[in-house]
């Protein structure tokens, strides 16, 4: 992927890289996140005191997200991986999911459950 899409995808409002998101992750089966040396993921807190998770639907996003730090990089989480495992604790932390951060202030923002069945309806009616 070169940059010139990558930045096109970026500049799309918060409801079209979603579907972006969606439609990539469905394709893939893979959901990108950041994580520090130390192997614990990003965790954001917006303006409004909502803590998330943010996720990417392919490495090349997380780690243009990521910039130059020496301390984030992009872990891959199969899809099994995120339903079994990472919407459960997110579930228990109280923790939300930040779709596809990009360039402008709008991101979707929702429960992990939610983004789970998003994800099963658009693969069931493939």
């Amino acid at each position: 992927m070169n940059e010139e899409p990558l930045d096109t995808i970026l500049e799309l409002d918060g409801e079209e890289r979603f579907d972006y998101f969606l439609d990539t992750v469905i394709e893939e089966r893979d959901i990108w996140i950041l994580v520090n040396g130390d192997n614990r993921f990003l965790k954001i807190v917006s303006d409004d005191d909502v803590a998330y998770l943010p996720v990417w639907p392919s490495e090349a996003f997380a780690a243009h997200y990521a910039g130059d730090t020496d301390n984030l990089s992009p872990k891959r989480l199969t899809l099994p991986e995120f339903f079994n495992k990472w919407v459960p604790g997110l579930t228990k932390d109280g923790l939300d999911v930040g779709v596809f951060p990009g360039t402008d202030d709008t991101l979707w923002i929702m429960s992990p459950a939610d983004l789970k069945k998003d994800l099963q309806d658009e693969m069931a009616s493939l």
